[in-house]
């Protein structure tokens, strides 16, 4: 990508796009085109159009997206399929259609399957069925990177798709209800620790195994990858390396300082039971991770604490 090159981050406020850009600006980059979401409804075809039209970016990274963990996937399925598919069709055949010379499509590990083999290479996509708590979102991603495939295909163009592993880092979602993983466990566990709560009880057994990508490597790995990558074959980003949630739990605790009893409620549902990419596609890429779990659980934890009043409200 040329250092002057107009280049349109969709999500820019979100954990990744924040992330994409800060790596972008620290690179060079000063062109950067961005709309918040009351500025621009990626869901309305029309006003994605006329954006697109008006501005004719030359790169894009699509990073928006309704995104939720387990609860709000399982609460809301329709919402996620519908506002997911919707606004990434919009944003890709509009790319399409302006002459966008190179898109890059965010998908997640979801999309493989739930019973898939490990570590999960990029050929096992569609081979058998996804976990049920987030098929719906799943199916969405799954039917982005398929449209940039169909178009490579068709009409010559370059889009490639990504799929990160959890992802977690500065300006994410701490809602004790809609968040991930990670940054839920940072806000129980700090609660708990402010409050003296002598237990925290989590859901599940503890026992399932999960991979996490600090989001500011995910987004170094993204513009290494707009640089030097094209192919149909989506790539999985992530580090390789896995712990249980009993492991992360621990993890997370250890950090905020919380001392008191971690507590498991085996009556809500665990997810898929192991999630670990194959990153040996990545790997000869030639991008490794750099930040090691603890030290980002670390400074995603002072995001925590420096975002507490907007989380709160």
């Amino acid at each position: 990508m040329e250092k002057q090159a107009k280049i349109y981050v969709a999500g820019h406020r979100g954990m990744v796009g924040s992330a994409i850009c800060r790596a972008l600006e620290a690179q060079g980059y000063t062109n950067l085109l961005k709309r918040t979401s009351k500025e621009l409804d990626l869901r309305n075809q029309q006003a994605v159009e006329e954006f697109f039209e008006a501005e004719k970016p030359d790169y894009v990274f699509l990073a928006a997206a309704k995104v939720g963990g387990i609860l709000a996937n399982d609460q809301a399925p329709a919402d996620f399929m519908y506002d997911n598919m919707v606004l990434e069709m919009n944003v890709i055949h509009s790319a399409w259609k302006n002459g966008v010379k190179k898109l890059m499509f965010l998908g997640s590990s979801c999309i493989y399957p739930r019973m898939a083999p490990q570590p999960m290479p990029e050929s096992c996509l569609l081979t058998s069925s996804l976990e049920k708590t987030n098929e719906a979102y799943a199916l969405a991603k799954i039917s982005g990177l398929k449209y940039c495939e169909y178009l490579n295909r068709q009409y010559g163009t370059d889009y490639i798709s990504v799929m990160p592993t959890n992802l977690y880092g500065p300006n994410d979602n701490y809602h004790p209800q809609h968040s991930h993983v990670l940054p839920a466990l940072i806000r129980r566990f700090h609660e708990a620790k402010v409050s003296g709560a002598p237990s925290v009880t989590c859901w599940g057994t503890g026992a399932p195994l999960r991979e996490f990508l600090y989001v500011d490597d995910l987004a170094d790995a993204c513009v290494y990858l707009m640089n030097t990558y094209s192919g149909n074959e989506t790539v999985n980003l992530g580090t390789g390396k896995e712990l249980t949630i009993k492991e992360l739990t621990q993890l997370v605790a250890k950090v905020v300082g919380y001392t008191g009893e971690i507590l498991w409620d085996p009556s809500k549902p665990d997810g898929t039971p192991r999630k670990l990419l194959d990153v040996s596609k990545l790997e000869k890429l030639g991008w490794h991770y750099k930040t090691e779990l603890e030290e980002g659980i670390r400074l995603t934890y002072q995001d925590f604490l420096h975002s507490k009043v907007r989380v709160e409200r």
